[in-house]
């Protein structure tokens, strides 16, 4: 007896979900607790798995429909394997002869891959085979499909010289999002940045000095994050506004630190939260980020995993970014924003000497910070990553 698979019940946070992949087709055998679909919300993508041994007697919603919270998927059917399996593709040489085969009906047909891929595939005329899947376990997606550019050596000259090619391709949900919330904190805040640069030696030579020690001690790189993450804690005690938010007509003051930490994807920017982080060590915080990043990679980062915050660092630096205005991470009211450490010639006690700086820019909102306020937690956060031992001593 077939049973209904169901999307699963998404946070308030996310009103709906788009179906990404399906990794097993109608009739292929299916174990118990095995990933059937991803769905991709606005946030994470979440994995849909098998009630039981058994399979798929039909897909519901294909790739790329909209789902909603609960909203059923798919037909189950546990036990043995389903005989609603796909019929094989019919062999080419049975194609009628009064006609040519088009590039597409002579593709062979992988019944492995999703329906919309299978589609993609036979429109499009590409072989499944010169296509590089970036999908779970090296599958091909729509998207993959879309980027291919055939090999130029075999791509037959179908435009004029000079013609200028381009390709639409859809965003993804959680660029869209991404995108939503960037505009709405240009438009809805009073945003300015505030400027200011660190001296990185002090911490660099810590770093030299006990980085072998630390990852031997804790099993964790000793990075900088873990330095700029304490230093924004004790900052934020001493400004509070820059860890509060607005509510409609209300200022909520948080008296608890969580720090998020904004992480590149191949989906786009995500921003994990620190919880906590002046109870954290600096092994914790490392350790935290560092395990952050790696589910970023593989998309396995949880809603709650990205749910709420206080305030959000950046680093641009990653990149090569020298400088940056960052936009807000509404409905946080502050964002700090570090950059690529570069040597510069700097005055010191009337002396030239070549000190590797880092630019330091805090946007802030200026309906709830002021401008004393902003520049007063940014001095701050210089003063403590110039003089490390004020972080270790709690000065």
């Amino acid at each position: 007896m077939a049973t209904e698979i169901k999307a699963p019940v998404f946070p308030e946070s996310v009103a709906d979900g788009t179906i990404a992949t399906w990794h097993k087709k109608v009739g292929e055998p299916v174990s118990r607790d095995e990933v059937i679909c991803d769905i991709e919300t606005d946030k994470v993508v979440l994995e849909v798995v098998a009630p039981a041994d058994g399979s798929l007697v039909a897909i519901v919603k294909d790739e790329g429909d909209t789902v909603l919270s609960d909203e059923v998927i798919a037909q189950f059917e546990a036990g043995a394997v389903s005989a609603a399996a796909p019929e094989a593709a019919a062999p080419a040489e049975a194609a009628p002869a009064a006609s040519a085969p088009t590039a597409a009906s002579t593709q062979p047909v992988d019944q492995n891959q999703a329906p919309a891929v299978r589609k993609a595939l036979s429109e499009t005329g590409i072989n499944a085979a010169d296509v590089q899947g970036t999908g779970r376990g090296g599958r091909i997606t729509k998207e993959d499909v879309a980027n291919h550019k055939p090999a130029a050596s075999v791509q037959p000259l179908s435009v004029a010289v000079g013609e200028r090619i381009e390709k639409r391709v859809p965003m993804t949900r959680l660029r869209k999002r991404v995108a939503e919330r960037l505009l709405a904190a240009t438009q809805q805040t009073a945003m300015l940045t505030t400027f200011n640069e660190v001296n990185m030696k002090p911490i660099m030579e810590m770093r030299k000095q006990y980085k072998d020690a630390f990852e031997k001690r804790h099993g964790a790189r000793l990075g900088f994050m873990s330095f700029f993450v304490k230093a924004a804690t004790e900052a934020l005690k001493r400004y509070p506004a820059v860890n509060a938010s607005i509510d409609g007509d209300d200022i909520v003051y948080h008296g608890f630190y969580d720090i998020g930490v904004a992480v590149s994807s191949d989906r786009g920017l995500v921003v994990p939260i620190l919880r906590d982080t002046d109870r954290m060590n600096y092994a914790e915080v490392e350790s935290g980020i560092a395990a952050y990043a790696g589910k970023a990679r593989e998309g396995k980062l949880s809603i709650e995993e990205m749910t709420g915050g206080t305030f959000t660092i950046t680093n641009g630096g990653t990149f090569g970014s020298l400088l940056s205005t960052p936009i807000l991470n509404q409905p946080q009211t502050a964002i700090l924003g570090m950059h690529k450490i570069q040597e510069r010639p700097m005055a010191v006690n009337g002396q030239v000497e070549i000190l590797p700086m880092m630019y330091l820019a805090l946007s802030y909102d200026h309906r709830l910070i002021d401008g004393k306020e902003a520049v007063g937690f940014l001095v701050t956060i210089k003063e403590l990553l110039e003089e490390p031992a004020k972080l270790i001593l709690d000065l």
